[in-house]
């Protein structure tokens, strides 16, 4: 039986001081180090496994990060954690108090090909692993064939089509030892929100960027194209997962998705929730009225959606706890989830064949506002990001 952590953290424009990421938009030293400061203490609390970062500008800033945590770490361990001499230092409880330091742990980062000079940066993602990785990591941002997604018109005929040739962040997959078991992770963070609003060549800037002239309908338009963008990423990545589950391989996909679980794009990742029975749908070929399908097609169908389905740790966790809200986001009072952990049914508990599944949900957003609260003002050095962690075990939990 082997335990172990997996965690999401979107740090919110990680990079050394001095540095102008977006435009006018830098860090001073001081600043710089009271960000280092409490990403350190977020990851010292949570002290997980594995780690899938977001919004990384700078690997060298987040190699800081974890060389703070650890020296914040082995100092806790030292004030908290009794010495052999002591009669009572076997108890189990030091053992869960213990922080792990990250020395031996191996990193990888995928910067964003996007990215520019001073006030055009564009960020990337990143893996911390206590198990290492199993072969080379991999990124998936520049597609080596443009993804084309053709429309047709409700009649038939053609509609055009839509075409991404680069996600707009990376999307980082990293095969990582954990006991006997190698589990293909996948770190994400899907395009925002944020409307895509055309700019003129030569122009300044996007003329429905200027809020005096308000041009409500050119902004509409920019959130359908974001939302379009959001979903083809959400597509990539369920064809590198749908890869991986059909290699046998187990999964896990974690980071920022933009959006809610039930969301379109969402759902795309995690693959269709089957009916509870498909003995009473008419079938796809019918000839009369009667034909449906059968009790043994109902069982085909079922394997086939289950066994490519993803799995939302908060929701399993909501539903064995009886916890009835998680959220990562707060924004114009509005406090949803969208940081997700999702697994396939290798972790599933009703699944009967599964390698192991998740004991625990955790999530640290107590330093979460939407900052509309006089006594609650926004801070832009902490995260706007709350951090989630699945405590998962492998194996015969009861062992």
């Amino acid at each position: 039986m082997t335990r172990f952590t997996i965690a999401s953290f979107n740090v919110k424009n990680l990079i050394e001081a001095d540095q102008e990421y977006y435009k006018f938009e830098q860090y001073t030293p001081e600043e710089y180090a009271w960000k280092r400061a409490w990403l350190a203490d977020q990851l010292l609390t949570m002290n997980a496994d594995i780690v899938g970062f977001q919004e990384i500008f700078s690997e060298a800033a987040l190699r800081d990060v974890v060389i703070e945590t650890d020296e914040l770490g082995i100092a806790a361990n030292a004030a908290n954690i009794p010495d052999r001499s002591k009669r009572y230092a076997r108890k189990a409880i030091f053992r869960k108090l213990a922080y792990e330091p990250y020395t031996e742990s191996a990193l990888a980062f995928a910067p964003n090909s996007f990215d520019g000079g001073p006030g055009e940066r564009r960020p990337g993602v990143a893996i911390l692993s206590r198990f290492g990785f199993v072969g080379t990591p991999e990124v998936i941002q520049d597609l080596p064939e443009p993804l084309d997604i053709p429309f047709s018109d409700i009649d038939g005929t053609d509609g055009g089509s839509y075409q991404v040739k680069r996600l707009s962040r990376p999307i980082l997959k990293v095969r990582i030892p954990v006991g006997d078991t190698v589990v293909t992770v996948f770190n994400c963070h899907l395009k925002s929100k944020l409307g895509e609003l055309p700019r003129p060549e030569g122009a300044p800037f996007p003329p429905a960027a200027d809020l005096v002239n308000y041009d409500p309908a050119t902004r509409a338009m920019g959130s359908l194209r974001a939302a379009l963008r959001r979903m083809a990423e959400a597509w990539v990545l369920r064809k590198a997962i749908l890869d991986e589950l059909e290699a046998g391989n187990p999964v896990m996909v974690l980071g920022d998705f933009n959006d809610s679980e039930t969301a379109v794009s969402s759902e795309i990742i995690t693959g269709e929730a089957p009916f509870k029975n498909y003995a009473w749908m008419r079938r796809h070929d019918a000839q009369t009225s009667r034909d449906r399908y059968s009790d043994e097609d109902n069982e085909v169908i079922q394997e086939k959606i289950s066994k490519v389905r993803l799995f939302s740790a908060e929701k399993l966790f909501v539903r064995k706890s009886l916890r009835d809200m998680v959220y990562t986001s707060a924004f114009g009072g509005v406090f949803e989830s969208i940081d997700q952990i999702l697994m396939s049914r290798h972790f599933h508990p009703e699944f009967d064949g599964k390698l192991g599944e998740m004991e625990y949900f955790s999530a640290l957003n107590d330093h979460l506002t939407d900052g509309s609260h006089p006594e609650a003002p926004y801070n832009k050095l902490a995260s706007d990001h709350g951090q989630i962690m699945a405590h998962m075990v492998l194996g015969d939990p009861d062992e």
